[in-house]
């Protein structure tokens, strides 16, 4: 096992890391910026190293100034954590040059599923239900062309692409060449890479991703399902598992599909292969492999009882699955919802500000995995996630239950965030029911407001009361501890 590993990221992710690292005993340096400097990650972790300014380019995402902090730090192994550099292969590639180990898959894999052209390719080769669709040449007449054959409506899919971007639904032949065109513009800004890929869109449809665990000795699990369905702008914001969608004969279909995916690239560590279900057939088709740890991860170790990020770190280091896919079960339901500093009322726009105040729900089956406390700042240099607060119930309507109990309890004051939202997409009574897929909350809550729960005038006096008047300091008075100094508004005689 590693002594010591160095993680090359921020915020709740990093926090993970360094508690995995510290229940096996292992040293933990931990990565920061100018706009980082008290951040919880670097309180927390054993060793921290300054790497550049807030910019990411100059920071996080600088590979070769993560490599020299590794070194310097005497570290044997850098963990990436999931976005910056954990699907760049060129990153896990100068890791390997440069005598470190790079906690994941191999720089091969990476390329091989992240390219989405690529991997379509090799999962049909491999047997594994691919969407129909198109990857190939991409200039405007080869798309009308292929265009014509897969059928409207279709999806246009940047082929680095992730997270939504580069992607664009296309419902008339008309549409088709300014929405490939705006996908291009913006896969090239994001991934520097324009290629892009057609595929027939499937309404409705269910989003369901496997994670699976692969060592080094050929062995290769899944863990079971998440649902992901709940997403606003492509990107998840509710998951949980067992999907209430999936029955016991697809969910084995399913597994099976994913471990032959990861097996025909070759897999090692952690991934997560992504699926779209019809809804209409029940067909599930290949949608890309996630190369990395998953930012819903959780629900995954409290239903199988894993810690996968632990065993992101054993199988790097060389050692074999002590388990195999009959010893794998699941235990109850298990829900993750991701609070954001954004504003639901106003398309989602990320907000930003101060964490006055930040109490955490407790009790038990309640997880909060955050990179932040009371006090700290979220900024507009990085991702808006403030928090993912996971909890685990017996059955799906416990877990519901708990979970909206967690979100009342979590008090987050001095930046707008998504929680009143979550709140009441927990109580939709189609969620209860299940009866959801990928554009629901678009369709259901597209024109969701706050609910109009105006402060009493006796809290805003309160609170303005509270606040010390911005009294400038007396510099003239040379003594440092003179009252006269001070700006608490003390006066003598009352």
């Amino acid at each position: 096992m590693f002594t010591k590993v160095l993680i090359a990221n921020r915020g709740e992710i990093a926090v993970r890391i360094i508690r995995a690292c510290r229940e096996l005993g292992i040293t933990s340096v931990a990565v920061y910026s100018d706009a980082d400097r008290r951040a919880l990650h670097v309180r927390l972790a054993d060793e921290a190293v300054h790497i550049g300014p807030a910019l990411a380019g100059e920071s996080y995402l600088a590979g070769q100034k993560l490599i020299e902090a590794a070194l310097a730090a005497n570290a044997q192994a850098i963990h990436p954590g999931y976005g910056f550099l954990s699907e760049n292969a060129d990153f896990a590639r100068d890791v390997q040059k440069a005598g470190l180990v790079f906690i994941g898959p191999s720089p091969d894999a990476m390329e091989a599923m992240g390219d989405k052209g690529q991997a379509r390719s090799r999962m049909l080769a491999a047997g594994v239900p691919v969407v129909p669709g198109y990857q190939g040449l991409d200039d405007d007449s080869a798309l009308e062309r292929a265009a014509v054959q897969v059928g409207f409506p279709l999806l246009i899919k940047a082929v680095a692409g992730g997270g939504g971007k580069g992607m664009r639904v296309v419902r008339q032949p008309e549409e088709l060449l300014e929405a490939a065109a705006a996908a291009r513009r913006e896969a090239l800004h994001a991934f520097s890479d324009g290629r892009l890929i057609i595929e027939r869109y499937i309404p409705h449809a269910r989003h369901i991703e496997f994670q699976v665990l692969a060592d080094q000795h050929g062995h290769i699990v899944h863990c079971f399902e998440r649902e992901c369905s709940l997403q606003r702008r492509h990107q998840k914001i509710v998951e949980e598992t067992p999907s209430p969608y999936l029955t016991d004969a697809l969910r084995a279909q399913m597994g099976m599909a994913a471990v032959a995916a990861a097996r025909t690239v070759g897999y090692t560590n952690a991934g997560t292969v992504e699926f779209i279900v019809d809804p209409r057939t029940g067909d599930f088709y290949f949608l890309e492999m996630n190369t990395r740890l998953q930012v819903e991860h959780p629900v995954t170790e409290m239903t199988v009882g894993l810690d996968l990020v632990q065993w992101q770190l054993r199988i790097a280091a060389g050692e074999t699955l002590s388990f195999n896919q009959a010893d794998l079960t699941q235990r109850g339901h298990a829900i993750e919802c991701r609070l954001y500093a954004e504003d639901p009322a106003n398309n989602f726009l990320p907000a930003t500000g101060p964490l006055l105040t930040f109490a955490e729900p407790s009790g038990p089956g309640v997880r909060l995995d955050s990179g932040y406390t009371s006090g700290d700042a979220v900024t507009i240099h990085y991702d808006p996630l403030i928090a993912k607060l996971i909890v685990w119930g017996e059955d799906r309507p416990a877990a519901m239950r708990r979970m909206s109990a967690a979100l009342r309890e979590t008090v987050l004051l001095g930046v707008t965030h998504n929680g009143q939202f979550l709140q009441d997409v927990l109580a939709d009574s189609q969620f209860a029911a299940g009866d959801f897929y990928t554009t629901w909350v678009e369709e259901r809550f597209g024109g969701w407001l706050p609910p109009n729960c105006g402060l009493p005038p006796e809290v805003l006096i309160a609170a303005a009361l509270s606040q010390p008047l911005a009294v400038p300091v007396n510099s003239s008075e040379p003594d440092p501890y003179s009252p006269w100094r001070a700006a608490n508004r003390y006066r003598l005689g009352q």
